[in-house]
């Protein structure tokens, strides 16, 4: 029997061990890793159903020039040729690197020290620019160097817990049960504050629905009231703080209860309620995320949070912090190694002392002695023409850059483009002149760092397929061939990590907390068999601050005005997150389980506004903004602040016609930390009029472009699932399913089509279309792909003696849906969510579904009240 390899999970920045035990040569068991700090043996949907995600469909397994396979030196040395020309003929400025949070920390490094050290430009920037940028920026303001000042362990202290923008329920669900197990054990009492009413919100002390952008108004005001109460710490602020000349006379005029409601559009009841909270309880943690810096004014938003804990003394004490959760796995680990533009190496910024003790260290002939370009600036200086190579790395910046239709024309347009990916196939790769292929999670191995400065080993457990090779060979063998072969030696990820260790603690006498000297002379087996560990520990400031006077520092922000409404943008668009989905879908897209809570981009908007505009609940409408339109299925919310709409960031060309989010957002940026403001574009909604809709069930796996207006494809067992809606003769559709005996039943009078395409006894494809009338249920027809002996009953969509249809998949874990919850509930009188759980399984294994859970007990509870009435 094989044993179980422990590793950590490929998705969010909680960084939950896994244990993964293979049972083939592309299967895996996954449980969680109940020895790992960050999870206990919990995992979320995405995690539980990572063993779906190992195959090998849409994988790139060899290297291809053009479109032509070539062999890994041809490809090598053509890359490196490249970039030498261009450098030599247009100067290190004229090339760059886009990473990616997906890398590991030795991947990030010797990219990082290739472009800064060698190339001599630091024209390397990452895709976590987008996600947590914004939070560097504010820490490294307040603190003087980019630290996490929390663990996870402060969650279960804690007596208030505030969530700033993080639906935390759907993209940190670990962290949520955390959350809800303090709840359970202390009381802890819980506040959100989120423009939207999401699903984190269902079961909070308070909810605040802030508009869009007034952080730092109510984080201000919080302030004020702290201080006019006396709330604030004079003892610790004259130990360990600086505020800037100005700052408290800021703080004290115009930050009053009333002023702050109003700027926030939030009731002056609700928000004396949480402020007396806040003030009321020392032991608070503030958890933020994108919500806050995903922002033009994100590094305000940051240290607006920051200020009020250093002021009040909720600091560097158990249960008592700020607290920054990332997005992606190795988010951190790149931070640490300087994989941003805007800083050199192992937390050190472009004084010209750090320049040359990198220098130094690195025996670097060209060092990099200024910021290079950041994303958004980076994507712009290649439209401009002034980047003439670009080496992308793990990422999509087709999809997941703001304004991308314009990101797509200037990877278009670039002279050479290089894509290291695990995908054949992204928006991205079509521009490319070579790709490489990459290792990807479960063959990786290296080292992360999650949200809470904890660094975990991530281990392969399955052989590398094809031609794939990791990252850090692909970049290292670049580097050789470009002319510095000792400099870039390494035999194995552990040469790369001690020499990581050794620079963080090179000539590092208590100036910076990132200090991993004891790990800087471990062996091999040592570096095999490292253990999860927190840098820094669980007080990284207990000796003070990196900062000259060893003091942190407020800062002193203000409220922007937030525009209106405009005539020919009146809405407020707002991007994020679906629960069961990652980035671009290029791995939870292999998962059929993890597509079907949502299956398709929907644009959530208040009823209010979609009566204005005559949208109705299951419409097509297009979404407009200056910089793009694309088309959504419409989603009725009264989570929804009026005015405002919500769409998805997942969906991209190789899976849709439409629900490219990353179309819209205005490539506008925080003047601080570069991030953009994705959560803030003025945009416009329409009802888009079709004549049918439809659905297109195919078995295999090959992905079809169905010739219509509206076409989303998912991962079903044995197949995929297409949604289709358009104009005109929807017959043409049929020239999607393949080649078999058909049967069909079509009324023209009704507009209704029905056609079944068998073959070898088996389903291998239907089409199912209407004008008027409603469509069945897809889980029936879904099931046929893998039943032998299908017949004409296939038609009817139902086969008999069939089980009902279990309506909206509620939880994925245990593929329980909305219509067994409901009979569960009535039939045996269920009134809580551990009841449910006993009965169905339902809400027992990840918890990200427990709020949607306890929104049906109170809905079916109050309908039936009604029907007893």
């Amino acid at each position: 029997m094989v044993a179980p390899i422990r590793t950590t999970c490929a998705y969010c920045g909680v960084g939950c061990g896994i244990s993964a035990t293979p049972t083939g040569p592309r299967s895996v068991v996954i449980k969680g890793d109940e020895a790992h700090p960050a999870n206990g043996g919990r995992l979320c949907s995405k995690g539980t159903h990572l063993g779906e995600t190992v195959g090998l469909e849409g994988r790139l397994l060899h290297p291809m020039v053009g479109n032509k396979r070539a062999s890994w030196d041809k490809a090598l040395d053509l890359v490196a040729k490249t970039f030498r020309e261009t450098i030599d003929r247009h100067g290190p400025d004229s090339v760059a690197f886009y990473v990616s949070g997906q890398l590991l920390t030795e991947d990030y490094y010797v990219a990082n020290k290739l472009m800064k050290g060698f190339i001599g430009s630091a024209n390397i920037d990452t895709n976590s620019r987008l996600c947590m940028s914004s939070a560097v920026a504010g820490h490294m303001r307040a603190f003087g160097e980019d630290i996490v000042p929390a663990s996870y362990d402060d969650l279960d202290e804690a007596d208030l817990i505030v969530l700033v923008g993080s639906n935390t329920a759907w993209c940190h669900p670990i962290v949520y049960q955390r959350i809800q197990a303090a709840r359970a054990a202390r009381g802890t009492k819980l506040v959100v504050i989120d423009p939207r009413r999401t699903e984190t919100c269902e079961d909070a002390d308070l909810h605040l629905p802030v508009k869009p952008g007034t952080d730092v108004a109510l984080m201000n005001g919080l302030l004020a009231w702290c201080d006019l109460e006396g709330v604030t710490d004079p003892a610790f602020i004259a130990d360990h703080v600086n505020a800037p000349a100005g700052f408290w006379e800021h703080i004290r005029t115009g930050h009053d209860l009333w002023t702050t409601a109003k700027t926030c559009d939030i009731a002056p009841a609700l928000l004396e309620q949480f402020f007396a909270l806040f003030a009321a309880t020392p032991r608070t943690v503030t958890l933020f995320s994108q919500g806050i810096n995903q922002s033009i004014r994100g590094t305000d938003q940051v240290n607006a949070i920051i200020n009020v804990h250093l002021a009040t003394g909720r600091f560097g004490k158990p249960g008592a912090a700020p607290f920054s959760i990332t997005g992606q796995p190795n988010a951190m680990g790149g931070r640490e190694v300087g994989g941003l533009a805007s800083t050199l190496a192992a937390h050190m910024d472009f004084a010209p002392d750090n320049v040359a003790r990198v220098g130094r260290f690195w025996a670097a002939p060209n060092m990099a002695t200024k910021p290079g370009l950041k994303a958004v600036d980076l994507f712009r200086a290649i439209d401009e023409g002034r980047i003439k190579a670009l080496w992308v790395m793990a990422t999509n910046p087709a999809v997941s850059l703001p304004d991308a239709g314009r990101v797509r024309e200037a990877l278009a347009a670039i002279p050479f483009l290089v894509v290291s990916d695990i995908v054949a196939e992204t928006d991205t790769g079509l521009h490319a002149d070579i790709r490489l292929p990459a290792a990807g999670w479960g063959e990786k191995d290296g080292t992360v760092t999650n949200s809470d400065r904890t660094i975990s080993r991530q281990r392969p457990f399955l052989a590398l397929p094809g031609e794939a090779k990791p990252d850090w060979w692909i970049v290292t063998e670049v580097a050789r061939r470009m002319g510095w072969r000792n400099a870039f030696a390494y035999d194995r990820p552990a040469d790369i990590w001690r020499e990581h260790a050794r620079l963080t603690a090179y000539q590092n006498d208590g100036q910076r907390v990132l200090n991993l000297r004891s790990h800087a002379t471990i062996g091999n087996q040592a570096y095999d068999a490292l253990e999860p560990f927190r840098w820094g520990g669980d007080a990284p400031f207990s000796d003070g601050f990196p900062t000259p006077d060893r003091r942190a520092r407020l800062v002193l922000t203000k409220q922007m005005d937030v525009q209106g409404p405009l005539r020919d943008w009146p809405l407020t668009l707002n991007t994020g997150r679906y629960r069961d989905q990652w980035h671009t879908m290029t791995r939870t897209g292999l998962a059929p389980k993890l597509a079907r809570h949502r299956e398709e981009p929907l644009v959530e908007i208040h009823p209010q506004d979609a009566m204005a505009m005559g949208l109705a609940d299951g419409d097509l409408a297009r979404v407009r903004t200056a910089q793009g339109d694309s088309i959504f299925r419409v989603a009725l919310s009264e989570g929804q602040r009026a005015g405002e709409i919500f769409t998805p960031i997942h969906w991209t060309d190789q899976i849709s016609n439409g629900g490219r989010t990353g179309l819209l957002p205005r490539p506008l940026v925080d003047p601080h930390s570069g991030q953009p403001g994705f959560k803030r574009t003025p945009a416009s909604v329409e009802r888009v009029a079709t004549q049918w809709k439809g659905f297109l069930i195919l078995r295999g796996a090959d992905p079809i472009k169905p010739p219509c207006l509206w076409a989303t494809r998912v991962t079903v067992p044995g197949g995929a699932l297409y949604e289709v809606a358009g104009n005109g003769d929807p017959a043409r559709l049929e020239a999607c399913l393949p080649k078999g005996e058909r049967i069909e039943a079509i009324d023209q009078t009704r507009g209704t089509r029905r056609v079944a395409i068998i073959r070898d006894g088996k389903l291998a494809g239907v089409l199912f279309v209407t004008c008027t009338g409603l469509l069945p249920s897809r889980d029936w027809l879904i099931d046929q792909l893998s039943v032998e002996g299908v017949g004409a009953t296939v038609l009817a969509a139902r086969g008999p003696g069939s089980q009902p249809d279990k309506g909206a998949t509620i939880c994925v874990c245990f593929d329980i849906g909305l219509n067994q919850i409901v009979a569960a509930i009535r039939d045996q009188r269920l009134i809580d969510v551990p009841a449910v759980g006993q009965a169905l399984g339902a809400g027992t294994n990840c918890g990200s579904c427990r709020p949607a859970i306890a929104k049906i007990l109170a809905q079916t509870s109050q309908e039936t009240l009604h029907a007893a009435e």
